[in-house]
């Protein structure tokens, strides 16, 4: 039997923590008399930096439950950040790790699935979202479509798939050595190359409270996610740019043949127009730019991602 470990980001999740335990902990009691996990598996909850009274609800949880950890943030760090502080801790209590949000709109049937594909020998699974229905429409029609873009950015990832997945020790170990400042995890663990397999994962409305991923939290890792693995951005740029030259050259010829014969006419639209439409490009051209610059910049510094300050063992 596997000593197993979820790790769940917590951020104001104060109305949700003691249903999910309770589903956990009915899972976790069941497994363990299939056999397939020890009894002294654990689910640990990750307090990143809340607002609410989520850090002493996992304490109160903690002193209740056998298998409640907790980790609580010195302040609010991200999702990713989050994750990688629960996973890199869970590492040294576990053979396995899976990551799931407090809130489990992820399906938790998948989780019994993970562990006997672990057993089989996989270092890692994915949950990939077979049907989003409890999702808005806007989210579920976002996330398509920044499936496909980062795809087409040559970024890869395992499409329909976000944080939720088992990973090794091993595959936790080899995790550890990528230094990047700049974390999208849907990008970087598919680099690590180690067996790997799907569970189909059935999205579920939430037992209470709002998601905490707004719309400038998505698109924030929407573009972490396509500056930290692909430079075909920049390549576009490039390319744009040679044709915009090419356009500037027949108009150039236009202008001559127009002089020439007499048939010029002065515009003050076409003059406007091209301004406009130039200079848009370029303050495009150097926001794109200026993102690759940040994140080196982020880089360079080698700050820590993130600090602990109270760990329930």
């Amino acid at each position: 039997m596997i000593r197993l470990a979820t790790v769940s980001p917590c951020y104001n999740e104060e109305a949700v923590l003691r249903h999910s335990v309770e589903r956990l902990t009915e899972l976790f009691n069941r497994m363990i008399n299939e056999e397939l996990i020890s009894k002294d598996s654990m689910m640990v909850f990750v307090n990143d930096g809340s607002r609410d009274h989520t850090w002493e609800i996992i304490t109160q949880l903690h002193g209740e439950n056998k298998f409640v950890r907790g980790i609580n943030m010195s302040r609010n760090v991200g999702h990713q950040n989050a994750i990688m502080a629960g996973m890199m801790t869970a590492r040294g209590w576990a053979d396995a790790v899976i990551t799931i949000d407090a809130d489990l709109q992820d399906d938790i049937e998948c989780i019994p699935k993970m562990v006997k594909h672990f057993i089989e020998g996989y270092d890692i699974v994915y949950g990939v979202k077979v049907s989003r229905k409890a999702d808005s429409f806007m989210k579920r029609t976002t996330a398509q479509a920044f499936y496909k873009l980062q795809s087409s950015m040559g970024v890869e990832s395992v499409y329909n798939h976000a944080d939720f997945r088992l990973m090794s020790r091993r595959a936790l170990d080899m995790l550890s050595t990528y230094k990047e400042h700049n974390l999208y995890l849907r990008g970087l663990i598919p680099l690590i190359g180690l067996p790997s397999t799907t569970v189909d994962d059935v999205i579920s409305e939430r037992f209470a409270g709002q998601s905490k991923y707004t719309l400038s939290k998505m698109l924030h890792l929407a573009f972490s996610g396509i500056t930290a693995f692909s430079v075909r951005p920049m390549h576009a740029i490039f390319h744009l740019g040679i044709i915009f030259l090419l356009i500037a050259f027949c108009i150039g010829i236009y202008v001559a043949y127009s002089i020439i014969t007499g048939s010029a006419v002065l515009g003050w639209a076409s003059l406007i127009l091209s301004i406009w439409l130039v200079g848009g490009f370029i303050i495009f051209s150097i926001g794109i730019a200026g993102m690759y610059i940040g994140n080196i910049y982020s880089e360079v510094k080698q700050r820590p991602l993130y600090h602990i300050a109270d760990i329930l063992s």
